[in-house]
């Protein structure tokens, strides 16, 4: 059986592999988007941070969970990428950590075909997954996507607000908040959000909103937008009269309801 504590391949447990340059040379990646992954796969991880490098990002290897969320808390990271299969601390459990403390947008590493912990991650507020193995481009792609949405204008002002409804939204803050508490929301989650506001008391087709919100077409059994959308609705306040904020509107899509 092997040591809970040792990793699958290649990597000394709690090292920090970083695509930044050594100290002492010309660091021409400060502006760069700073990816945190964690994942124990050292020709994997090797594979991943050799593309994403190409494709402008720059990535740091955590290759446990405990040594991940270290890497976590110093709030240098604009994304994560999660495997869900980790020695020590499961990744399912670094996910619920890392929620308890911030918004990180987190992109999950299922093994395919494990629907269960693809639900739970996205329970626990995973903004996005993909199964093992995983075409690089299109982990790349996911990556560019979540990063555009989370820095892009939208059409709201700068700060803007429902009254009869009590929500308002801080674009560049991206934060929500009903009748002045903020609410707890991970990135996918505002994203949905801001499109619905947007459009409050109209509907939205799933289609429009997976690719305004998700950035990415609907596909025939992904069920994240779902999942997204039910915890965006237990985190909103029911209405006087019991009903969600959002109501589905079978066969269409969605609306976010105004008084």
């Amino acid at each position: 059986m092997r040591n809970p504590h040792q990793t699958r391949r290649g990597f000394a447990p709690f090292a920090i592999i970083s695509s930044l340059p050594p100290k002492g040379h010309p660091d021409l990646t400060t502006q760069l988007p700073q990816i945190l992954l964690i994942d124990d796969d050292a020709p994997f991880c090797q594979l991943l941070v050799e593309y994403l490098g190409a494709d402008g990002l720059v990535v740091t290897v955590a290759p446990t969970g405990e040594a991940g969320l270290l890497e976590s808390r110093s709030g240098n990271f604009a994304l994560l990428i999660l495997d869900i299969m980790l020695p020590g601390i499961s990744g399912l459990e670094v996910l619920r950590q890392v929620r308890r403390e911030s918004d990180l947008p987190v992109i999950m590493l299922t093994a395919r075909g494990d629907d269960v912990d693809r639900i739970v991650g996205l329970e626990l507020g995973a903004d996005d997954y993909l199964p093992k193995p995983c075409n690089p481009r299109e982990l790349a792609a996911r990556v560019h996507a979540i990063l555009r949405r989370a820095q892009r204008s939208a059409p709201l002002a700068e700060d803007a607000g429902d009254a009869s409804s009590g929500l308002s939204i801080s674009k560049m803050k991206r934060t929500a908040s009903w009748h002045g508490e903020r609410l707890q929301l991970t990135s996918a989650e505002f994203n949905i959000l801001m499109v619905l506001f947007e459009n409050i008391g109209q509907v939205v087709a799933k289609s429009e909103l997976s690719r305004r919100a998700l950035g990415r077409s609907l596909e025939r059994y992904d069920r994240s937008l779902d999942m997204h959308l039910s915890n965006l609705r237990h985190k909103l306040p029911t209405r006087d009269d019991g009903r969600s904020q959002i109501q589905t509107v079978h066969g269409t899509g969605y609306m976010l309801l105004q008084e």
